[in-house]
């Protein structure tokens, strides 16, 4: 004892000096290793039980005293400066003999301390309730769960967890019940009030109680520095937080992480300086309960969504279990601070939606990946082919791509296009299934396909087969791409050139990074304009699709009643160029929508294949790129002058009825139509084959457009039917169509076979 009766000096300054002395012998028995902290822990168990034990024999033996109120309960010690003039203050008077009654066992006093009567708590100087009460005591349990944290220093995690976990809370429960009861029968509601240390004051001896406390606190504050060091040992791992955690990574010995102890240990010293921990009791306290609310809720979804690997051994486990978990710590929460509850699930939201977006894919996998998987069946089943209805059309896109290394354009173009529909990315490899080998060769090439999708940020779905024939597996894709509604109802197809499309792909194209791809975008470059991509086509001895497959498969389009789109010119297209516009003004995105095998008719009765092709036109100038570049021009064409303003008119009151913004323009055609001469005796109102639409006819049309469209950012186009006989005249119409869209800029030609505009939204 000290001159004034104390042990130590005490003062705020001081007692944070304890702390961090204190914490700096956790510190080094933390950094000898898990291995000290579990040999330790019998030995604790045992002093405390042993201290715990002189308590109760004080309680049974131990007769009625008079406690001292302990300095340290300055407001006790409060008197008027001036009891004649209250407004002048108070002063700490420690020269009071202040005491308080213990009674020992008796039912009188648990009777009277039986109902609560909050007071003010003398540490804080703040008034009490039963939120910050639960708070305070809450914070002294969470230690059940120092036994997740070091899941990864244990034997059998699966059986020691939640074995120790439910022994410790019911034996928990039992002693803190037990204790509770026990003060309330020997101790008077003032003594409990203005003595926190009521346990020590009347047992047998303070030592036992101050070692039954320091070696709760010790144990229980080095399991947590332990426990917290390991956590953030395994984020540091799992790369969550990229290189801010790096150095967490950091082991020596048998994986001590003991960069991870230091981390931990300074923040555990930067809370000490909170001078009172029932401060932040409410705030620990609802972390916890959001940590708690969290396990509940990721066992309760793995339940819901029917993982079939997760299979809790947990006898009395159930998903009503979890759910009444999620609403008791929520409802803890609020009864706790309504406040700090909203901060910390702000926190937490915040913390998710990082993880969500920024932390790189783990091999431990992602729940949300179960539950977007849960919904998605759901939802697909609800979405019946049978409802579809023309009101709630939306183009869902199969493109056909052979190279993509000179495809980017394009597939960057139909991404624009598909206005939120489904996007599928095809592709055939010809060749057969053998039988020797090891894997499918598809599932080795499939990685880079993702990869490539993900570096060029396409919303696209990749779907790859193998065939012997190359129209035989476009028909494969069309038929079994996509899930119950969800199937393409349009096709798109790149034009068959005389030669081969050069490869354009480069790594400027590319994202610079990417979390969740486990190639680099350079690899990707590499495989796809590599000379062992596709050796033929680079040596100019590919087997190409020829002109009789590729019109088969432009006809077996239309067979399977999809709408077709071919694809011309795209090389052309740049996005950089169509934002800074043209002589500073917008482009036009321009639609054609003239039928060449009906040129006679030129009102605007027009068929599903025109109204198809304004459709897309409309879809393209709504899509966020192309909106604030581009404008849309609807083209007309007359026979006659005299017709112009009518025609006119009643164009732009045919878009003002669809809604669709545009410009409206009747150029005169008299100059083309006077090349049409239908053969073999058909008269001028026959609808003549495509392949016998006259060269002159198709070159005078080729000429207007480009003499009206040569500076639009893209062209649509009505298709051409292809011909019956793909065998005799597929070169004739592949010819035909090149002379029909030579020197245009970016070209769709379009041939709709459905419905898709609807005014009744």
């Amino acid at each position: 004892m000290g001159a004034k009766g104390e042990e130590f000096p005490d003062s705020p300054t001081w007692r944070f000096l304890y702390c961090v002395l204190v914490s700096l012998v956790l510190l080094v028995l933390s950094l000898l290793g898990s291995a000290l902290f579990a040999k330790t822990a019998l030995i604790t168990f045992m002093l405390i039980s042993i201290c715990y034990f002189t308590w109760i024999l004080s309680v049974v033996f131990n007769g009625p005293m008079a406690v001292a109120i302990p300095k340290v309960n300055t407001p006790a010690y409060r008197v008027l400066v001036n009891a004649s003039d209250p407004s002048q203050g108070t002063v700490e008077d420690f020269t009071q003999n202040l005491t308080a009654n213990y009674t020992g066992w008796s039912f009188h006093t648990l009777g009277e301390n039986m109902f609560p009567n909050y007071t003010m708590d003398y540490t804080t100087e703040k008034p009490t309730d039963f939120a910050l009460m639960f708070a305070i005591i809450f914070s002294g349990v969470t230690g059940l769960m120092a036994g997740a944290n070091m899941s990864g220093e244990l034997a059998r995690p699966s059986v020691s967890i939640p074995r120790g976990t439910v022994q410790a809370v019911f034996t928990t429960l039992f002693a803190y019940i037990a204790t509770a009861f026990l003060m309330a029968a020997t101790s008077s509601r003032y003594l409990l009030q203005n003595d926190y240390t009521v346990m020590m004051d009347t047992n047998f001896h303070r030592i036992f109680i101050l070692i039954g406390i320091f070696s709760t606190t010790l144990f229980s504050s080095m399991s947590n520095l332990i426990g917290s060091s390991r956590v953030l040992n395994r984020l540091s791992h799992d790369k969550l937080f990229g290189c801010l955690l790096r150095p967490a990574k950091i082991e020596i010995g048998d994986r001590n992480p003991v960069v991870s102890v230091v981390i931990t240990w300074i923040c555990v010293v930067l809370v000490f300086l909170v001078g009172a921990m029932n401060k932040i009791a409410k705030l620990t306290s609802i972390f916890f309960l959001l940590s708690y609310m969290g396990v509940n809720v990721a066992t309760l979804a793995l339940e819901l969504t029917s993982a079939p690997n997760f299979r809790p051994t947990f006898k009395y486990f159930s998903w009503q279990t979890c759910a009444l978990g999620v609403i008791a710590t929520g409802t803890m929460m609020l009864v706790v601070d309504a406040s700090m509850s909203a901060l910390g699930v702000v926190v937490l939201m915040t913390l998710i939606m990082v993880l969500h977006y920024q932390a790189p894919s783990v091999s431990s996998g992602s729940i949300s990946q179960a539950l977007i998987y849960h919904q998605v069946r759901k939802y697909l089943l609800l979405l019946d082919v049978r409802k579809e209805h023309v009101k709630y059309w939306r183009p869902q896109i199969l493109l056909l791509v052979s190279r993509p290394a000179s495809a980017c354009s394009l597939l960057d173009f139909v991404n624009d296009l598909k206005k939120s529909g489904l996007y599928v990315v095809g592709h055939v490899r010809k060749g057969d299934m053998d039988s020797s080998a090891v894997v499918d060769p598809l599932q080795q090439v499939f990685p880079y396909w993702l990869s490539l999708i993900d570096y060029l940020k396409l919303k696209a779905f990749v779907e790859l087969t193998m065939s012997n024939n190359i129209r035989h597996g476009i028909q494969q894709l069309m038929r079994l791409s996509g899930l119950g509604a969800m199937k393409p109802n349009t096709v798109v197809i790149g034009f068959h050139e005389l030669a081969p499309s050069q490869a354009t792909l480069q790594e400027s194209q590319l994202l610079k990074d990417l979390r969740f791809s486990k190639i680099d975008r350079a690899a990707v470059v590499e495989y796809f304009t590599a000379g062992d991509y596709m050796p033929k086509e680079l040596d100019g001895n590919l087997e190409r699709l020829a002109p009789v497959d590729y019109v088969n498969v432009l006809k077996d389009v239309l067979h399977m009643t999809k709408n077709l789109c071919v694809a011309r010119h795209f090389s052309k297209l740049d996005k950089e160029a169509l934002s800074r516009g043209w002589n500073g003004q917008k482009r036009y995105i321009d639609v054609w929508p003239v039928d060449l095998q009906k040129p006679q008719e030129t009102g605007l009765g027009w068929d599903n294949s025109s109204l198809f092709l304004l459709q897309l036109a409309c879809i393209l100038s709504m899509s966020s790129r192309w909106r604030s570049y581009t404008k849309l021009r609807v083209f007309i064409c007359v026979n006659s002058l005299q017709d112009m303003h009518r025609r006119e008119r009643q164009l732009k009151n045919m878009l003002q009825t669809l809604r669709i913004e545009g410009e409206s323009s009747v150029v005169p055609w008299d100059h083309v139509v006077c090349h049409y001469q239908p053969t073999n005796g058909a008269s001028g109102n026959t609808t003549i084959p495509s392949v016998d639409l006259p060269p002159a006819y198709i070159s005078a049309f080729n000429d207007m457009v480009k003499r009206y469209s040569e500076e639009a950012a893209i062209t649509l186009l009505n298709l051409p039917v292809p011909p019956n006989s793909a065998e005799d005249d597929g070169e004739k119409y592949l010819e035909m169509v090149r002379n029909l869209t030579d020197a245009f800029p970016p070209t769709l030609l379009v041939h709709g076979v459905s419905s898709v505009i609807s005014t009744a939204l």
